[in-house]
């Protein structure tokens, strides 16, 4: 939910107007908006060098899941790890344009440390894989950029830990 949707919910449950705390906050998250947007197209249009990336960092620090009886050996299951990668990219750019991580939460982290676990899939792999695309992301993305994007790739992280 974002910061707009929250104070308004909050303001009519208390049948009362937006605050002036709640104003200004409302006022950053629009101010911030075009900063985000553009962190989200830079991502957008990236995300095949980002994935690729990633997974070739992926690869070289855990050979495991690339080696014979590890989760991403062969085409079509390295093919699959990286549409994961890709799957948690778009995710972490839903949290960025929503300037939240509720989008992140609802559509994509709940149940995925057991999903994980059930299909066999080493967890600290995902979460190492995601660690690589922050890498990659924020090197194409000025400091500021940088900063506002790693905070939704750490929140990914940390939820698989």
């Amino acid at each position: 939910m974002s910061i707009v949707t929250k104070s308004i919910v909050n303001a009519d449950a208390e049948a009362r107007y937006l605050s002036p705390g709640e104003l200004d906050r409302i006022k950053a998250f629009v101010t911030s908006g075009q900063r985000r947007l553009r962190i989200a197209q830079i991502m957008s249009e990236s995300r095949e060098r980002i994935v690729k990336q990633a997974g070739d960092s992926l690869f070289q620090k855990r050979p495991d899941v690339v080696s014979p009886g590890g989760n991403a050996y062969g085409e079509e299951m390295t093919a699959t790890c990286l549409r994961d990668l890709d799957y948690y990219l778009r995710l972490i750019s839903y949290g960025i344009v929503a300037g939240d991580v509720t989008p992140i939460e609802e559509i994509g982290i709940v149940g995925v440390r057991e999903m994980y676990k059930s299909l066999g899939t080493p967890i600290d792999a995902v979460a190492e894989g995601v660690r690589a695309m922050k890498n990659a992301a924020t090197s194409l993305l000025a400091a500021e950029d940088a900063a506002e994007a790693a905070a939704y790739f750490d929140y990914v992280i940390g939820a698989m830990q």
